[in-house]
């Protein structure tokens, strides 16, 4: 028996496996629960005492030997299987490629709009002060028209919140640059509001700003009357309805043909035919002098639009929290674009 045990010492040291099914017929015919190992150990009982010293000693070094030919092979098999599971002659897979994110296709579409007619970016912090944000835009610190916008304030000090508009960012514009200017400021803004279909705590804006002599309201009426067409279609109307805002002076609400009902009247539009877009005015001489330009040499135009009702117009969206919920159903819809 001992001889039989030697015979195997030599079958295990010359074994040399191509492959890892032969690697793993080899431990299964020596090391699994009824391979040879398992014999030579049952068999051990009936080997005279005299023997069972060298006989144990052989048994326990074959056992050793055959473990260590399967794992010196073992994982030369793993890079083989996994290098061949890899064809480099494949052509790259582009269906899983991701997109730009709806407000981001929407915000480059009005900027580029808006570039066309000498309109620049300017940016500016998330983080603003109360001067820039309210009171340079003519709402002092008693103005009722601050309870308009419901404001996230920096609890450790009052003075300093999250912007509610991009307004602050033109504030700083106009500090910072003597007219002409035609600027446009996009941007994510902050309103403590409950979250719906409609409304959320955080959403986008782009708001614009025009400075410089002789600047009218008609002006104005065609800027928009541009962007309009530009973005929904030639076809598209405009109708502008007086409002109230404390940076311009007359303010107005501007409404845009529904396309979704061509102006006929549908529950999107609550039967109007119209949709509110922007809300715009002239710049009030008050907010021009505070900026440091001089109001009686100068005049503007100012308007500002939700990203997220310009979207939604756009691609037939009904619910505002898609925008931010990340979802990839929604999301790859506009993998095209």
């Amino acid at each position: 028996m001992l001889e039989a045990v030697k015979e195997l010492l030599l079958e295990v040291k010359k074994f040399v496996p191509t492959s890892a099914t032969e690697l793993e017929e080899f431990r299964l015919s020596f090391l699994g629960k009824k391979g040879k190992m398992n014999e030579l150990f049952t068999a051990f009982k009936d080997v005279p005492n005299e023997n069972k010293k060298e006989f144990g000693q052989t048994i326990n070094t074959l056992k050793q030997n055959a473990q260590t030919k399967v794992d010196q092979y073992k994982d030369s098999f793993k890079v083989e299987e996994k290098s061949s599971e890899i064809d480099l002659s494949r052509p790259v897979s582009l269906n899983n490629l991701g997109s730009r994110h709806p407000i981001s296709l929407i915000r480059n579409e009005i900027v580029e709009i808006f570039n066309r007619i000498g309109f620049t970016v300017s940016e500016g912090p998330e983080i603003e002060d109360d001067w820039h944000n309210f009171s340079a835009l003519n709402l002092p610190e008693e103005h009722p028209a601050r309870d308009m916008q419901d404001t996230f304030f920096i609890q450790s000090n009052p003075d300093i919140l999250l912007r509610t508009h991009t307004s602050s960012v033109q504030v700083r514009y106009m500090q910072g640059n003597k007219p002409p200017i035609r600027t446009l400021s996009p941007g994510r803004v902050y309103r403590n509001e409950a979250i719906s279909a409609r409304a959320h705590c955080i959403f986008h804006q782009v708001e614009g700003l025009y400075i410089d002599e002789n600047v009218s309201f008609a002006d104005l009426k065609q800027a928009l009357l541009y962007f309009a067409k530009e973005m929904f279609g030639e076809k598209t109307k405009i109708r502008l309805r007086p409002s109230y805002f404390p940076f311009t002076e007359p303010s107005a609400e501007v409404d845009v043909s529904c396309n979704i009902c061509n102006s006929k009247g549908c529950n999107v539009c609550k039967y109007t035919g119209y949709l509110e877009i922007l809300g715009c005015g002239m710049v009030d001489p008050n907010v021009l002098e505070n900026c440091g330009i001089d109001s009686k040499k100068y005049t503007g135009f100012a308007f500002g639009m939700g990203i997220e009702r310009i979207a939604m117009l756009k691609y037939g969206v009904k619910d505002l929290r898609l925008f931010f919920e990340n979802d990839f159903r929604f999301l790859k819809q506009f993998s095209a674009l």
